[in-house]
């Protein structure tokens, strides 16, 4: 059990104290409410897709994927989704509100958070996992943050689908931009693998140092914004959608997400490895994305709310994480 412990935590602590690190700069004044705001665009415009399209770019080999580990992860966010927009609907009347709770049920902190907690828990191969997940994970969550919120948000009061407005969100989202830059790269370097074409992105090592460089930084900044971002007000007036969403959040889902695993694994996929959960923990039991409040400001939903369950979902995640990694070492899983 105490060595159970003390991986969980060594998995965990250090983002926490990033993120907590962050919190206290803005409260001495060194992190100022533009530096704040600045850094959360630079985050999500630049930082955030130069990574994915990084990570992506060094997935070793499609023919490597392991298909049904990814179906799964896909296919229950999907699932997550619709269950989501079911409960929310059901929890609340107002359409600015339910946009962002749908956000906070299937759309997870993959980027910021997921990529380096996987590294954390199984290394390398946990890192490689995550990083082929993301390629569709990511995607996946943009795509349907966009639909919930075209659908639910503040001045679409009667749910009304609009799907050029969804088009739009959808091509022209930097996360998706960037992941499916990185697709498209990867797709080329497979062809050239097929040619026995030599030319690799590598071989233009400036601009590939340049974007590790990016990538490198672009964790430890994102989770320093994060804790920047943090405010403890108007929990008075929105405790119960608060509460309601963090709970869902970080207990029902990753409950959800991990037992499937944990049934398919003991079932029909005994293939699923430490380095799959490691990912599926990303996924699942990781906080609501930042990108989410930044959407829902951007798309009419209630950003105050949203900008809440970021805050909340990420510190009790500091205690699910550690429990769900705990449980799942104790299994034998890590």
């Amino acid at each position: 059990m105490l060595d159970a412990f003390l991986f969980a935590a060594n998995a965990v602590l250090p983002i926490v104290i990033l993120i907590a690190f962050g919190y206290i700069l803005k409260r001495i004044g060194l992190f100022t409410k533009d530096f704040l705001n600045i850094g959360n665009k630079l985050t999500f415009r630049v930082l955030l897709p130069v990574m994915l399209f990084y990570n992506v770019y060094n997935v070793d080999s499609l023919s490597d994927i392991n298909w049904g580990f990814v179906l799964y992860g896909i296919l229950a966010v999907l699932v997550i989704f619709f269950i989501g927009i079911a409960v929310m609907c059901a929890f609340t009347k107002d359409n600015a509100k339910r946009g962002s709770l749908i956000q906070s049920v299937f759309r997870s902190n993959y980027a910021i958070i997921g990529l380096p907690l996987a590294e954390s828990l199984f290394g390398a191969k946990g890192a490689a996992a995550a990083g082929v997940m993301s390629a569709f994970c990511v995607p996946t969550f943009n795509i349907l943050g966009v639909v919930a919120l075209s659908i639910f948000n503040g001045s679409n009061e009667k749910g009304k689908i609009d799907v050029k407005k969804i088009l739009k969100g959808i091509v022209t989202n930097p996360l998706i931009l960037g992941t499916v830059a990185g697709v498209a790269v990867l797709g080329i370097r497979e062809l050239f693998v097929l040619g026995n074409i030599t030319f690799r992105l590598k071989d233009i090592e400036f601009l590939y140092e340049a974007m590790g460089d990016l990538k490198a930084i672009c964790t430890p900044f994102a989770l320093l914004v994060l804790g920047g971002k943090f405010e403890f007000s108007a929990v008075s007036r929105l405790w119960k959608e608060i509460a309601f969403g963090t709970f869902v959040r970080t207990v029902a889902v990753p409950i959800l997400g991990l037992g499937g695993a944990l049934i398919l694994r003991a079932t029909i996929m005994p293939e699923l490895a430490g380095e799959h959960f490691a990912t599926y923990m990303g996924v699942f039991a990781t906080p609501v994305a930042v990108a989410s409040a930044i959407m829902a400001k951007e798309m009419g939903a209630d950003d105050d709310l949203a900008g809440q369950l970021v805050v909340w979902t990420s510190l009790v995640s500091a205690v699910t994480i550690f429990i769900y990694v705990t449980v799942l070492r104790t299994m034998g899983i890590f």
